[in-house]
C-alpha cells in the first residue's frame, strides 16, 4: 500500500469542516498542516487530524514545510495568486469554487499548472454526488430520449450581509458566481456544451451589494433549454433541485431521493437516494489523489474549469447589457 500523500488545508472557514469530515473517510491524504490567517482557526482544525496549525501557507512551505499537495479553500479574490504560487512551489491543488473571479487569472492559473507539470482542478462537489453521476448514465444511455427542458433550484435563505461573499471585491460577485458555479457544471455535464447564456438579477432582499437573487436562462448546443434559479434570500421548497425533461420521460434528481417517469407509465422508479455533501466530497478527493499518482483522470478537467468561468463571466456580461452572450464551444466534459 502506497503512503498518504502529504495534504496542507489553506483556510479553514465553514467549507473545511466538511472536507475535514470527508478527509476522515479517506487514506489518500495526511494532513500535515492547516492553514488560517486566523490561527484560532487554524488551531482547530489542525486539531481534528493532528497536523500543524499555520498562519501562512506560503511562508511555511518556503522555510521548508513539504506537502504534495494543496486543499485551496480561501475567499475567490485570492484564489489565483495563493494557487499559483503552490503549483510554482510544486505542490498539486484542489481549488474550491469558483477557480477565479476573472478570466485572465482562470487562464494563468491554468497556465502555471501545465507549466509546472502539476495538477489543479476546480472543485465542483455536485459532479461527485452519486445522483447526479447515475443521472449522466441514464441520459447517457437514452433512457429519456432528446432533453429539450432543464430546470435547476438552489434557493434558499442565509444571511449574507456580514459574509464575504457579499463584498463583490472578495467574491467576484453575488449569488450568481457563488451557486450558479455548480448550476453551470452540472447543465454542461449533463447537456454537454452551452451555447449562450443570459442572466437577470432580482429586487434586492438584502442589504448587500451583489445580487441576492438572480434567474440564468441557457441553451445547450445540443438544443436543450435552461432555466436556473438562484438565491440567498428565497427558499423555494423544492424536492428535486435538477428536473430533465426528455422526449420520452422526466429524470428528476433530489435532496432525498432521485427517480424518473417515463411517458406513458403511471409510476416513477427510484434510482438514488439523494444528496450527500460529505460523500459527494470524498469521491472529489479520492479523484484528485488519483489524478495526481497517475491512477485516473480528473472528473473536472481544466476545460470543465475554463468552461464555468466563461459561462459566469458571459453570465455578468449579458446582465449587465440585458441581452443574450454566445459561449465558446468546448468538448462535452
Amino acid at each position: 500500500m502506497r503512503d498518504p500523500l502529504r495534504l496542507v488545508v489553506i483556510g479553514c472557514g465553514g467549507i473545511a469542516n466538511a472536507y475535514l469530515d470527508a478527509l476522515q473517510r479517506s487514506n489518500a491524504f495526511r494532513i500535515v498542516a492547516c492553514a488560517d490567517i486566523d490561527i484560532e482557526r487554524a488551531r482547530i482544525a489542525a486539531a481534528r487530524s493532528g497536523a500543524e496549525p499555520i498562519a501562512d501557507a506560503l511562508q511555511w512551505l518556503r522555510a521548508g514545510g513539504s506537502a504534495d499537495a494543496a486543499l485551496v479553500l480561501t475567499p475567490p479574490n485570492t484564489h489565483a495568486d495563493l494557487s499559483i504560487a503552490l503549483l510554482d512551489l510544486g505542490l498539486h491543488v484542489l481549488c474550491e469554487k469558483p477557480l477565479a473571479t476573472s478570466l485572465h487569472d482562470a487562464e494563468r492559473m491554468l497556465r502555471a499548472a501545465r507549466t509546472n507539470g502539476r495538477i489543479l482542478t476546480m472543485g465542483s462537489k455536485f459532479r461527485y454526488t452519486t445522483d447526479i453521476a447515475r443521472c449522466r448514465q441514464l441520459l447517457d444511455q437514452g433512457l429519456i430520449g432528446r432533453v429539450a427542458l432543464f430546470e435547476n433550484v438552489f434557493c434558499a435563505h442565509v444571511d449574507m450581509t456580514r459574509r464575504w461573499n457579499s463584498n463583490p471585491l472578495v467574491s467576484g460577485g453575488g449569488v450568481l458566481i457563488d451557486n450558479g458555479c455548480h448550476s453551470v457544471d452540472i447543465a454542461r455535464y449533463l447537456l454537454g456544451p452551452l451555447a449562450r447564456v443570459q442572466a437577470m438579477f432580482g429586487r434586492a432582499l438584502q442589504d448587500v451589494r451583489v445580487e441576492d437573487t438572480a434567474r440564468l436562462l441557457f441553451e445547450s448546443a445540443s438544443g436543450a433549454m435552461g432555466s436556473v434559479d438562484l438565491s440567498w434570500s428565497l427558499h423555494k421548497e423544492v424536492a428535486a433541485y435538477v428536473r430533465l425533461y426528455g422526449e420520452n420521460g422526466t429524470i428528476e434528481v433530489g435532496w432525498k431521493e432521485s427517480r424518473y417517469k417515463l411517458s406513458g407509465q403511471p409510476e416513477w422508479v427510484r434510482f438514488g437516494d439523494g444528496y450527500d455533501k460529505v460523500e459527494a466530497f470524498a469521491r472529489q478527493l479520492a479523484n484528485f489523489a488519483a489524478a495526481v499518482r497517475g491512477d485516473e483522470a480528473l472528473v473536472v478537467t481544466d476545460e470543465d474549469a475554463i468552461a464555468s468561468v466563461h459561462a459566469l463571466d458571459a453570465a455578468y456580461r449579458s446582465a449587465r447589457e440585458q441581452r443574450w452572450h454566445e459561449l465558446p464551444q468546448r468538448a462535452h466534459g
